[in-house]
């Protein structure tokens, strides 16, 4: 194994310069540092995980937490994978490991959230796509441990969000613009995301004047597309049935496509739809989706810059909750409607 003494032999420099080139100190010159640099990797040299872990008291490692399950469904929801994504490629650069923490709800392994952190001695936590009052996430969230949770608050604690607000009010309001007035919403199951769009839904018609029918109003779930095509049925079969439905999800939205397109009618000719999320499918499909893209790679960056930042500077760093904003894809499932 390639050792720093074998490097400073090779440049002709001490240990104590190489240690310094090698941990990016300003107090050699750049010419130098690169030198050494490129020496150390043509030789094959990697810093010991061990001895960095003493000299910092850090063990760069960062875990991820998150369900697998359905409906929420972990990886498999292109949400929450491209988030992670991002944030993954942000920490790697920062020359920090990923290791996810066990939270499959049959899992053998006996230890806590907590308890599986501190065992791994995980510098910080992403918590993101979990039932967040579920004890063991709160005794984790309450812990000494550096978090940030993705789409949730927490009183101290940093947190990244999506505009869910701003998001459907953008929705809304061009829905509205394009003539519609009997204007349906499936949304989600009650969490903080689907309680942030339901406050943009109801203050953006509230504004606009809109009279909200509650009969179009009701919960679905997220990402079930059976689902979503059996309460568009409902919707259908309405005497007065509305003219746009917003779904909770891009892919809910493809059931409902599904259940129009089986009854002969045309989306938008005969009525319009609108998704949420902005996933790459939505726009390979035909007639491509209206939705509210989210801006997943600034999330997932973000987070990651946040926590390591916790990490490092912990004394500087504001807790503070970020809010990302998403923006309109104006595709072509809702039509316009001319007033009379």
């Amino acid at each position: 194994m390639v050792s720093m003494k074998d490097i400073s032999a090779a440049c002709g420099v001490s240990v104590a310069t190489v240690s310094k080139a090698l941990n990016d100190h300003s107090d050699i010159g750049e010419e130098t540092k690169l030198h050494i640099k490129k020496t150390a990797k043509q030789m094959g040299y990697f810093p010991n995980s061990s001895a960095r872990t003493l000299k910092t008291n850090r063990s760069y490692n960062i875990g991820v937490l998150f369900v697998e399950e359905a409906p929420q469904s972990g990886l498999t929801h292109d949400y929450y994978a491209a988030i992670l994504d991002s944030f993954k490629v942000t920490v790697e650069a920062q020359g920090y490991d990923l290791t996810f923490i066990n939270c499959n709800k049959g899992r053998k392994n006996t230890m806590s959230y907590l308890e599986h952190s501190r065992y791994r001695a995980l510098d910080g936590v992403l918590i993101a796509c979990v039932d967040f009052n579920d004890p063991e996430v709160l005794d984790l969230v309450q812990s000494d441990i550096p978090v940030v949770t993705i789409d949730h608050i927490f009183n101290n604690r940093l947190a990244v969000m999506s505009d869910n607000v701003k998001g459907l009010r953008d929705l809304l309001t061009y829905v509205y613009e394009c003539g519609h007035r009997k204007i349906a919403y499936l949304h989600g199951q009650g969490t903080a995301v689907t309680e942030a769009r339901l406050k943009g839904f109801y203050k953006t018609a509230e504004e606009l004047e809109l009279e909200i029918d509650e009969r179009f109003v009701w919960e679905t779930f997220y990402r079930d597309v059976p689902n979503a095509a059996r309460n568009t049925a409902k919707l259908l079969d309405m005497k007065n049935r509305p003219t746009c439905i917003l779904y909770p999800d891009d892919y809910a939205a493809m059931g409902g496509m599904n259940e129009i397109k089986a009854r002969g009618l045309n989306i938008p000719e005969d009525i319009s739809i609108a998704g949420y999320d902005g996933i790459n499918i939505a726009s390979k499909i035909e007639p491509q989706l209206t939705t509210i893209h989210q801006d997943t790679r600034m999330i997932g960056r973000v987070a990651a810059e946040n926590l390591i930042n916790l990490i490092e500077k912990p004394k500087s760093t504001l807790i503070e909750h970020v809010v990302i904003e998403g923006r309109l894809v104006e595709g072509r499932t809702v039509g316009k409607i001319t007033q009379e």
